[in-house]
């Protein structure tokens, strides 16, 4: 016969089962962090909107003609943009990204995120000098733009655009026209194209859990010395030459940082809110996101210095851009970068070469300020062109918070 005390079986069953809900609550807990990770490894779905662009419905035809005579010519073959943004995106999308081709796909999520290439602006500039000579010019900018298609807010918008430049003996025909406009979409020279740069910012882009911080290119100030250099094309409207040097210095920095840029509102929306229409005639309403950081900018103008006479008679000319640049927190009125900058790009101008355009070289010493002052803030860029290119005395210190700023954009 075996006796024992109630009393040590009431404490052995207690440590029992204190023992069991430790096991229990650990077991739980265990479950519940692999759950989470494996919810974090799980690709986010995106669906695919295909091919779309800015502004009102209205005055799509005027304002993208060419644009939408190439998407006119894909769909006639049976291969039209969106389908063919699909297929590769499928075999390019990385592993954090699943892209599906239908938003009613994502019926059902609490969040139903979507990425569309959206065309904000197209120009064709045909320019005759002396007799013969004639320039062609297509310039073609867009958004790689994710947006929330049940709150229709933009989430991640990455700038893109793509510039090709053709001399003719002639005037171009319509034909020679659109065979430019598709490689602008295509690609040429070795360069990606559009098309391939949306693919690219979709495999690459980042899309965290957490509500990010915004930036966004909000005023822009060309004074009349630096208009007086920009081409009619670029001034030909209102508001046309604010909106052009916003779309260079947002692609320059979000290119080259990864940060994504909300769109400049005054070239693309009205009361921040962007009315985007998709080649199958749908017709969508985004918000903009607030900045939580503003960049300023000042377009002082431009000046071409002779620099040197070079052997066979050419002649080389340094083109300098002068600007302003401020990074701002407006709640705050915090200054995270305030300077101006200057940046010169030598040419060498053949004695034979009858005419010359300096648009092309000034364009390219202004952009150039701008993606190697980008280049900095990734700490990819030459600090030596940095100390010569800013006025400000701190701007060192003043780099290693813009650095930071950007870190909280991603």
């Amino acid at each position: 016969m075996v006796f024992f005390s109630v009393e040590k079986c009431s404490a052995a069953l207690y440590c029992g089962l204190g023992g069991s809900r430790k096991w229990l609550t650990g077991l739980f807990l265990l479950v519940l962090a692999v759950t989470q990770a494996a919810r974090a490894q799980q690709p986010v779905e995106v669906a695919l909107a295909g091919f779309a662009y800015s502004g009102s419905a209205s005055t799509i035809a005027s304002r993208f003609p060419y644009s939408q005579r190439y998407d006119e010519s894909l769909k006639a073959t049976g291969t039209p943009i969106g389908q063919g943004l699909f297929r590769a995106l499928a075999t390019a999308t990385p592993a954090h990204l699943k892209i599906v081709s239908q938003i009613d796909d994502l019926k059902g999520r609490d969040q139903a995120l979507a990425v569309a290439l959206v065309i904000g602006s197209e120009t064709v500039s045909r320019e005759q000098f002396g007799d013969r000579l004639h320039k062609l010019m297509v310039l073609i900018r867009g958004q790689t733009m994710f947006f929330d298609f049940k709150s229709m807010n933009v989430v991640r918008a990455y700038p893109i655009s793509f510039a090709y430049i053709d001399l003719f003996d002639h005037a171009p025909t319509p034909d020679e026209i659109m065979a430019r406009v598709k490689l602008v979409y295509e690609g040429a020279n070795g360069k990606p194209g559009l098309l391939a740069r949306f693919i690219n910012n979709v495999t690459q882009a980042e899309l965290p859990a957490q509500v990010p911080r915004f930036l966004q290119v909000t005023n822009v100030s060309p004074k009349p010395e630096a208009l007086d250099a920009l081409p009619p094309y670029i001034k030909s409207e209102p508001g046309a030459a604010e909106t052009w040097a916003a779309d260079l210095v947002s692609e320059a920095i979000s290119t080259r940082t990864g940060v994504p840029i909300v769109p400049y509102a005054k070239g693309y929306a009205i009361g921040n809110v962007m009315s985007m229409r998709v080649s199958d005639g749908t017709v969508w309403e985004l918000k903009l996101p607030k900045p939580d950081y503003e960049i300023r900018v000042s377009f002082n103008g431009f000046k071409k210095v002779r620099f040197s006479e070079v052997q066979g008679g050419a002649t080389s000319f340094v083109y300098g851009a002068y600007a302003d640049l401020n990074v701002v927190e407006p709640l705050s009125n915090k200054v995270y970068l305030s300077t101006a900058l200057k940046n010169g790009e030598t040419r060498v101008i053949p004695a034979s070469q009858p005419y010359v355009d300096d648009f092309p070289h000034y364009y390219d010493s202004i952009n150039q300020l701008f993606v190697k002052l980008a280049l900095v803030m990734s700490g990819k860029g030459d600090d030596k062109w940095l100390k010569s290119a800013a006025a400000a005395k701190d701007i060192d210190q003043q780099i290693v918070q813009t650095k930071e700023l950007m870190k909280l954009c991603k």
